[in-house]
């Protein structure tokens, strides 16, 4: 075969060689394209889950804390109510198991109060989820907040008012600036940060998704999304179950409150109506509304302490938040008890 046939010949091969590797390049880069369309796709629906959850868990743990503090804010008034009363007995702590409702303590139930305004007030301008924090915690962050004196040398918890802010804020912001604390403004920022809402509740579990990127490589790309997609999944489950358990709890808490503000209204009606100061001059009926006040209110601090979300290690060694199941569940036992107990 001459020479230049036999040339053309392979050009011609080459020629076909060079379409078949054009087009094979072309499907591999079109399935990359793909691949990472999908990787998008995937990881921006998993984002989208993960905030639609998060804002939802966030509404129901703000509405719970707040009404928490709601809640803790009335001690103080009934703790001036009772103080009234001369004669009255010692109210013990009342003791069931290994569970047990706290002894009325006037003066703890004050700080609370006192606390609880202090927070209340700096809840204004605050984020979504601060008051979430406090449900997590426990409502008695507030009573710990009262514990400090002002930079003034002034206990809080005789302060009111926007001097019982600043002087909290202050105290939680390391001391007044002339000190060398951060004063109020890094106090605001404390507290906000102390009590960040869900995204922080979540410990270990949680990561920045919403800063998540995707590296160009398609194969890993795709692994990422998945790995975003499965850990979504994962916290999602925790603010689903977290969410219920407030929603019950916060149900539990509705009945005790509405028995105790009856309580307490009957309270003032003897105390305050009939001017009865005096407990040995009170009827058997009028004792027995006095000590379920007392339960009562033993009730409502023991249920606005305890912390809906607790922290474990995991076996890895990390830790992670969950929903504190036991806790609150004896909780809400042992308010249905109580009132059963009250035939209410």
């Amino acid at each position: 075969m001459p020479l230049p046939i036999i040339m053309g010949i392979g050009a011609a091969v080459a020629a076909v060689g060079g379409v078949g590797t054009g087009v094979n390049g072309g499907f591999k880069m079109k399935t990359a394209k793909d691949t990472l369309e999908r990787a998008t796709k995937k990881r921006d629906e998993a984002i989208a889950s993960f905030e639609k959850k998060n804002l939802a868990t966030t509404a129901v743990m703000d509405e719970l804390g707040e009404k928490e503090l709601q809640i803790c804010l009335q001690f103080e008034e009934f703790a001036d109510l009772i103080e009234q009363i001369q004669n009255r007995p010692k109210f013990k702590e009342l003791t069931k198991d290994k569970d047990s409702i706290p002894k009325y303590d006037p003066e703890e139930l004050k700080k609370v109060s006192v606390g609880a305004s202090v927070v209340l007030g700096s809840l204004g301008g605050s984020a979504a989820g601060t008051a979430a924090g406090f449900a997590a915690a426990g409502a008695t962050t507030t009573a710990i907040m009262t514990f400090g004196t002002a930079s003034t040398g002034t206990a809080i918890g005789t302060l009111s008012g926007v001097a019982a802010t600043n002087a909290t804020l202050a105290a939680l912001g390391g001391g007044s600036i002339a000190a060398g604390g951060g004063g109020v403004a890094l106090g605001s920022t404390m507290l906000g940060v102390s009590t960040a809402g869900i995204g922080i509740l979540v410990g270990g579990i949680i990561f920045n998704i919403t800063g998540t990127g995707l590296s160009k490589k398609a194969d890993q790309a795709y692994y990422q999304a998945l790995e975003i997609e499965r850990k979504v999944i994962n916290i999602n489950s925790y603010l689903d179950d977290l969410e219920k358990q407030a929603i019950k709890y916060e149900k539990a808490l509705d009945t005790v409150t509405k028995v105790y503000k009856k309580t307490f209204k009957e309270m003032q009606r003897i105390v305050i109506n009939e001017k009865k100061t005096d407990w040995l001059e009170f009827t058997d009926d009028e004792k027995l509304t006095v000590q379920n006040g007392v339960l009562l209110v033993g009730l409502l601090y023991k249920m606005c302490k305890v912390a809906l979300v607790k922290k474990i290690k995991t076996s890895s060694g990390e830790e992670t938040n969950i929903v504190n199941y036991d806790e609150t569940n004896i909780n809400m036992t042992e308010s249905e008890t109580v009132l059963n107990r009250m035939e209410v």
